[in-house]
């Protein structure tokens, strides 16, 4: 966009609110954002970053609100990037051109240690603050006390043991201040994959601190302003008016995150209570009736207890509101101080804050949201962390070096929504399918692993009008004389992700191990496995739930779905009640009588199902 454009003309005083002025400054920022975010991804060094892009960048104003955040994870970026750049004007009131900053820390607005966060003050030729530039990216290694980045079984962040940076000065006058990268070199794994990954989080946000001083001086500081302004009541304006369009009314829902190893079996419950005034054009979240933080590495960082709430909300209202401090006036979310699902007191762990808890806050919400109307909410997404998306790591046979990594092999867990079958990649609902499922083929040239099956598992979907994601089975371990470790804290094995509206659980997950003898073994939910020559760990992941019943789903789609193998044909008889001719066609005579049988019925949800061959 040149400066003769007339939108974006620099004006002697600003105009009045204009919505082709907005569409072309929104999408300015949000190309600086993308320019960030290319940048990380193809220079970073980890596959987490590079292969299953783990990583946000987004642009916050001086005044800590969040503007843009471009194909973002939103665990990372709805709250956290705002109260990270409070944390650094709080710890460093003067800030100059040059500076950049070091946070994870989950008692100063960031979401978990792993997630190492370069902060970067953009500063005008006046010597004024404008704006902050964000990169943030889930690291391969952390320094915790076990070559994993979530401890879950940590008793408090000591035991933990990752270093904990609250925006901690990195970089002075655009220089590297080496007295702290030492200390990350001694403490990290593979110090030399984190420097890189380090690089590249500074140069993502060195080209937004550049791209935003290049606006600024093409069309002025207060234009851009003023810009914000607008933007951020369009966008409360949007989200009143997505409100508006559901029904007012209060529910509560509860979501049981499975027991860690030694826990009572019944699990963690979090409950959400949800008031929806749809005349205000507004909601409330509640997530202050739930356990204090627990000694264990589940606790959620304020940024990820905000976050998931709000993330339930947009998941079940118009996907085109914006997502920024504008719309966020509209969500009340309320939280107490040392809650499992609220404000964390030090030193409670927060190592898992972006993905177990978090994730059930956010299905409870979008499932409480589901009571209230057909036609709006979502069913719960499946849990995460299995084995196949877990941190691999070992000393490589060919090179002699160590080697540590997140592997995203296989991990499915999309809900059913009201007009639309699952998202089958979504990963979880806390990352909204924005990282990518690894490709087999790089992660074996990275470590030395061998995936022996990936596919898709047969009737574990979560059955409805529209089905939950599948479940996804993987097997793979060592390849050759090598030996490997994989991490891993697995939510969803005990309790399966919930349909709603009459919809199906989805199927819950497993793990094994079969030794190079042919032995095999179950493992434990949470653990690290030690794999030998010729081991395999077989996962199978969480499906999806349903949404609807599944006697309500197009007869046309339960055939499509026999024949792809989605499904066999005596679920598509049992459960959704469609009868198939031998050539695969929907018998209707048969169907219409099937669903003629079970109309009026109190047909219950079944108890989910093991949705894979272990």
């Amino acid at each position: 966009m040149t400066s003769a454009t007339p939108a974006l003309s620099k004006p002697a005083s600003v105009p009045a609110a204009d919505g082709v002025r907005l569409a072309l400054l929104s999408n300015r920022f949000e190309g600086i954002a993308r320019k960030m975010s290319n940048t990380l991804m193809r220079s970073s060094r980890s596959g987490v970053i590079n292969i299953a892009r783990d990583f946000s960048c987004c642009i916050v104003t001086a005044d800590d609100q969040l503007l843009a955040a471009a194909e973002s994870l939103p665990i990372h970026v709805l709250s956290g990037p705002d109260l990270m750049a409070q944390a650094m004007r709080s710890f460093h009131p003067d800030l100059r051109r040059g500076d950049a900053f070091l946070h994870n820390s989950p008692y100063h607005g960031c979401s978990h240690a792993a997630d190492h966060t370069i902060l970067v003050p953009v500063i005008d030729d006046d010597g004024r603050h404008r704006y902050t530039v964000v990169a943030k990216a889930h690291q391969a290694d952390c320094g915790n006390s076990q070559p994993t980045t979530y401890m879950g079984m940590a008793r408090d962040v000591y035991e933990e043991g990752a270093l904990i940076f609250p925006a901690v000065k990195v970089q002075q006058n655009y220089r590297d201040i080496d007295d702290v990268l030492r200390m990350c070199r001694m403490r990290i794994r593979v110090p030399a994959q984190w420097q890189g990954d380090y690089l590249a989080m500074v140069g993502a946000a060195r080209i937004g601190e550049r791209e935003l001083q290049a606006l600024g001086r093409e069309l002025g500081w207060d234009f851009l302003a003023a810009y914000a302004d607008e933007y951020f009541d369009y966008s409360e304006a949007r989200m009143a008016a997505a409100l508006a369009a559901i029904p007012s009314g209060r529910m509560s829902e509860t979501s049981v995150h499975d027991a860690l190893p030694g826990m009572p079996a019944g699990g963690i419950p979090i409950r959400v209570d949800i008031h929806v005034d749809a005349e205000a054009g507004r909601v409330e979240i509640d997530v202050r009736h739930n356990p204090d933080c627990m000694p264990n590495g589940l606790n959620l960082s304020e940024a990820c207890a905000r976050t998931a709430a709000m993330l339930g909300v947009f998941n079940s209202i118009d996907h085109s509101v914006p997502k920024n401090a504008g719309s966020f006036r509209r969500l009340d979310v309320v939280l107490r101080d040392n809650c499992i699902a609220g404000r964390p007191v030090h030193p409670a762990s927060c190592s898992a804050a972006t993905t177990n808890i978090a994730d059930r806050v956010a299905n409870a919400v979008q499932s409480a949201m589901a009571g209230l109307a057909d036609g709006i909410g979502l069913a719960e997404c499946g849990g995460v962390i299995p084995a196949s998306g877990g941190v691999v790591s070992g000393v490589h046979p060919v090179t002699g070096r160590p080697f540590v990594n997140q592997v995203i092999l296989g991990v499915s867990g999309g809900a059913g929504a009201p007009s639309a079958d699952a998202w089958q990649l979504i990963g979880h609902v806390g990352n909204a399918g924005k990282m990518f499922i690894d490709s087999i083929e790089l992660d074996e040239l990275r470590q030395p692993l061998l995936v022996h099956q990936r596919r898709y598992v047969a009737d574990s979907e979560g059955a409805g009008r529209h089905v939950g994601a599948s479940s996804i089975y993987v097997e793979f371990g060592p390849v050759g004389d090598a030996s490997i470790d994989v991490a891993y804290g697995c939510d969803g094995v005990v309790h399966a992700p919930k349909g709603v509206r009459g919809g199906h659980a989805g199927a819950t997950a497993q793990h094994a191990v079969r030794r190079a003898d042919g032995r095999v073994r179950g493992l434990e939910a949470w653990g690290q496995v030690a794999l030998a020559p010729g081991d395999r760990v077989l996962v199978g992941s969480c499906g999806g739930g349903g949404y609807g019943a599944p006697a309500e789903r197009d007869p046309g789609a339960v055939a499509r779905d026999v024949a792809e193998g989605r499904i066999s044909a005596a679920r598509a008889r049992e459960v959704y009640r469609v009868a198939l001719q031998a050539d695969g066609k929907v018998d209707a005579v048969q169907t219409h009588a099937l669903r003629e049988q079970c109309a009026g019925q109190d047909e219950r949800a079944p108890a989910a199902v093991r949705g894979n061959d272990i």
